[in-house]
């Protein structure tokens, strides 16, 4: 009896130093792959940065760059890591000064936002080198709740800032009403996000599309049916000669079955979405306020973008993000 108990101590004792073992294991590979990132972050920031990877700006020159930010940012999105305190508490814990510098944890959070358009900007270049060729793109729209429905009247979230409050929305595609934000994205039908918006949950869909007629021409979008609307259709072509093509609901005159074609490439987008939320955990929120939603948001969809292009660069379908990693 005494010999199976020595061996089951034994045997638990085993299990639990490979388990620190691994633990260990995935912070250095965390570790490994915030320098393959930081390195693709410079070769897309351009001029947008000076030698030390920094936006140039008057004060202190801080010693872990604007870049080394964005890039920790995008690797622990990644990594499914969307709690600063969780990251943090792990870098410092299982591999003490693997990253040179490394700021506190409050530091990053400042700096994360103040960071978020330069992210941005090495997101799109980078999109735009995955596919910048592209003249078909898919439409959506998608609900960002910032707390459950019966929260709401105590969130205190863009009490400060009524210019970027939540408000109350409502997704027809999940029959609910929700309190928070809705993000707006244009996606290739390779899968590539183009360009996006978070905007309040009372928006109409039909609103983005003011945006992108400004930023896109002679091309093709393929929209559900939030954005059926004759008037937006004519504007959009003979404003930069894009065609919004949309089906007709059952009770119009002109209803036809939608095309193998049209069915196809808006799956893309749907699929977008759902890679987001699963692996991404865009409906998770840990955010207080506008900003720093904002700012996890963008974080989100640079990280998925940066999955994409190493599967780009390793030869894998782009669309399996979530082992692009590995």
């Amino acid at each position: 009896m005494l010999k199976k108990l020595h061996m089951s101590i034994k045997f638990s004792n085993l299990v639990v130093a490979k388990l620190l073992s691994y633990k260990v294991t995935v912070m250095y590979n965390f570790v490994a792959k915030f320098g393959k990132i930081l390195e693709i972050c410079k070769q897309f920031a351009g001029n947008q940065v000076n030698e030390k990877g920094n936006v140039t700006r008057c004060g202190v020159v801080p010693t872990f760059s604007d870049l080394e930010v964005v890039a920790l940012s995008i690797t622990a999105e990644a990594f499914s890591i969307d709690s600063e305190n969780y990251l943090f508490n792990r870098l410092n814990t299982e591999c003490p000064g693997a990253i040179p510098n490394l700021i506190t944890r409050r530091q990053y959070n400042q700096r994360r936002k103040k960071t978020m358009l330069l992210g941005e900007n090495i997101r799109q270049a980078i999109a735009k080198a995955i596919d910048g060729g592209e003249t078909v793109f898919s439409i959506d729209s998608k609900p960002v709740k910032v707390c459950q429905n019966a929260r709401a009247n105590r969130c205190q979230m863009g009490r400060t800032d009524i210019d970027h409050a939540p408000s109350w929305g409502y997704c027809a595609s999940q029959n609910m009403y929700y309190y928070g934000y809705k993000l707006h994205a244009l996606c290739g039908i390779s899968g590539v996000i183009h360009s996006y918006d978070m905007t309040a949950a009372n928006v109409h869909d039909l609103q983005y599309l003011k945006d992108v007629q400004w930023e896109y021409s002679d091309c093709t979008i393929l929209g559900d049916k939030g954005y059926l609307s004759a008037p937006v259709q004519l504007d959009l072509f003979e404003t930069a000669n894009i065609t919004l093509d949309v089906p007709y609901r059952l009770n119009q005159k002109n209803w036809t079955p939608p095309t193998w074609a049209y069915k196809r490439f808006r799956k893309r987008i749907e699929t977008v979405f759902s890679q987001l939320n699963d692996h991404l955990m865009m409906i998770r929120n840990y955010a207080k306020q506008p900003d720093g939603l904002f700012a996890r948001m963008a974080a989100k969809v640079a990280a998925f973008t940066m999955l994409q292009y190493f599967n780009i660069l390793n030869h894998k379908p782009i669309g399996q993000v979530k082992y692009a990693m590995f």
